[in-house]
């Protein structure tokens, strides 16, 4: 039986990846997070634990032993952590680097997830593997740092980075951008969306999916598991519009300018997934197949 850790399993994807582990009988499943268990009914283990406290987390992977750490805790918001910057790097770097030790010392597979903002966005093309980052805000620059961190401390271990997460979020979850536009829409409320940036959309059962992959495989390094279409924001909403049968004019785009949000965006991030596809004969889901979860 494979001993799993999930840190950071009160988060949209942690919370996934734990509930989906737990449901089978090859894993026995522990998860931790900050606050107290959002659902403790399922098969897991739960013990709270602050990501930042090092001690702390070094007593529970000795305790716990695990085979592979996956983990999904960041600080995520760009313009909470461009405002907040010794917490993001806090978070997102000097807890990830204490865990890869914490891997290491252990023997354990760490399996670190990141994000497309490591990209400035200025490529015509999908981003592949090779690619090398550069972050046009502070949320992507603590994230780039991280995946250096995992690099150069651990001998074993794989960094996922994702793009757009969505599904079905549980009570006490943050939502998600194609879940907002459905909820937005059903309301009658008139939505504004960029035009003119383009991502490629994740499934969160996807995620799970490549995960388990990266666990059973001796790989390391770089995987991009996503979605394989690159979509802008306002053709997101308007596939969710579609797929719902909901009113479609409510839906206002506008460019990156007009938005003038606070904290630069990468205009293209959109990730390549022919390597997850060649090595891990990974499969992404459509965009419709993942919105069918949020009926």
């Amino acid at each position: 039986m494979k001993k799993i850790l999930v840190v950071g399993a009160n988060g949209f994807t942690g919370r996934r990846i734990l509930d989906c582990f737990s449901g089978n009988e090859a894993y026995e499943v522990v998860g931790c997070s900050f606050h107290p268990d959002i659902r403790p009914e399922g098969k897991h283990t739960f013990v709270r634990v602050d990501i930042n406290d090092y001690p702390a987390v070094k007593a529970l992977l000795d305790h716990v032993c695990p085979d592979v750490v996956v983990n999904c805790s960041a600080l995520s918001v760009p313009d909470y952590c461009e405002q907040h910057r010794e917490e993001a790097y806090a978070t997102n770097v000097s807890a990830v680097g204490n865990l890869a030790h914490c891997c290491e010392h252990l023997g354990s597979r760490l399996i670190h997830l990141s994000t497309d903002f490591v990209f400035d966005g200025k490529s015509d093309r999908l981003y592949t593997e090779e690619d090398i980052p550069a972050p046009v805000n502070y949320y992507g620059l603590t994230k780039y740092q991280g995946e250096q961190a995992v690099a150069g401390i651990s001998r074993n271990y794989a960094v996922v980075r994702v793009v757009v997460v969505y599904g079905k979020a549980l009570p006490g979850q943050h939502g998600n951008i194609l879940q907002l536009v459905k909820n937005r829409l059903e309301a009658g409320q008139e939505i504004r969306v960029v035009s003119d940036q383009y991502r490629t959309p994740t499934w969160v059962a996807d995620i799970v999916d490549g995960v388990e992959r990266l666990m059973h495989t001796g790989n390391n390094g770089i995987y991009h598991i996503c979605g394989g279409e690159r979509l802008s924001i306002a053709e997101m909403a308007y596939r969710v519009a579609d797929y719902f049968g909901l009113d479609r004019t409510l839906i206002r785009p506008v460019t990156t300018e007009e938005m003038n949000e606070a904290t630069p965006r990468p205009r293209n991030s959109g990730l390549s997934i022919e390597k997850a596809i060649r090595e891990l004969a990974y499969a992404p889901h459509t965009l419709e197949e993942g919105l069918g979860e949020l009926k």
